[in-house]
């Protein structure tokens, strides 16, 4: 009898424990239905008018051109057929203190570093710029249809366009046809990453583009430094800070717009279960004057949807796909 009894209040509590987790679960993976709010007054460059969202070019458009050179970035510059609005590309410095875009920690990825230096995890800041600029950066560059075309590519017929390319490079050409906004990030932790943002930093002021630019990195010892030596630098949130604005914005907590000390969230939309696409998130965002940035959406229907909930930008390896659905 007393066993039926301890049966029956270990399945009461089963039963409430799968009730309150079912019920979690349901709040922080659900669509909400409020309806997206108007964005005027607000004074965040990278805040977009209610039905409009920026296209960022993610790794330069590294979907259809080899991600983070020349070419990719000509090829979104000077193509009559499509358009972007944001730059999106990530940062490592050399050894001899250069700025290159590279995603990835090592070269082996995107580029014959393997061979030409004889060794694997061959890091930017083992190498001098010089150096680097010896590599084609479209080695494994796989269009649709599955093809290579640039593999191979060795010595003088790597195009110019194809060798790593540096910040200040990016920032001469791009400078040139418009002012382009920009999402950069800061691949390098600790010593190396804050002589990154010092080199950044420069070059932002030298090209007239500091309030044109978002910055982030994973690295909280690099958030920190940002935010100590360099607090007019626009940036976007860490992990961490993610994390406390999506409670607050779930329980629709008051907060002044200076407790937060981002400008940008530059989320996905979904991570770790939670729904980060919601239109209860954006507006809450809007409200405090912060941009709402979501990556990597290559699908349509999510282009779709993410314009319809207030999204200020879609981040996507595809840009001339997003031109095609959101400027119609």
């Amino acid at each position: 009898m007393r066993r039926g009894k301890i049966f029956k209040r270990l399945i009461s509590i089963f039963l409430a424990l799968a009730i309150l987790f079912g019920g979690v679960y349901w709040i922080v993976t659900r669509n909400t239905l409020a309806a997206a709010i108007s964005t005027d007054g607000c004074t965040n460059p990278f805040i977009t008018s209610l039905g409009s969202s920026m296209i960022a070019s993610h790794r330069s458009g590294g979907g259809i051109a080899p991600e983070n050179t020349m070419m990719a970035f000509k090829n979104c510059v000077e193509n009559s057929e499509f358009s972007v609005d944001i730059f999106e590309f990530d940062l490592h410095i050399t050894a001899d203190g250069v700025l290159v875009l590279l995603h990835d920690e090592s070269l082996d990825r995107t580029s014959d570093a393997v061979s030409y230096f004889g060794e694997t995890s061959v890091l930017p800041s083992q190498k001098t710029f010089s150096q680097l600029q010896a590599l084609n950066m479209g080695e494994n560059f796989t269009q649709a249809d599955g093809s290579k075309p640039y593999q191979g590519l060795r010595g003088e017929d790597i195009p110019d366009d194809l060798r790593i390319t540096s910040l200040d490079q990016v920032f001469a050409y791009l400078e040139n046809y418009r002012e382009y906004r920009y999402i950069i990030e800061i691949k390098d932790s600790g010593s190396l990453g804050q002589a990154a943002v010092d080199a950044l930093y420069a070059l932002l002021r030298a090209y007239d583009c500091l309030d044109r630019a978002i910055v982030g990195t994973f690295h909280n010892d690099v958030t920190e430094y940002l935010d100590c030596a360099y607090p007019d630098i626009l940036r976007s949130a860490s992990i961490r800070e993610v994390a406390g604005f999506y409670a607050c914005s779930l329980l629709n907590l008051p907060r002044r717009d200076d407790q937060f000390r981002f400008q940008a969230l530059q989320i996905p939309t979904d991570d770790y279960v939670l729904n980060l696409a919601t239109s209860r998130l954006v507006n809450y965002a809007h409200k405090h004057n912060i941009a709402v940035q979501y990556w990597t959406i290559n699908d349509p229907d999510e282009m779709s949807y993410l314009l319809s909930i207030g999204a200020d930008a879609i981040i996507t390896d595809v840009p001339n796909l997003a031109h095609a659905l959101l400027r119609r």
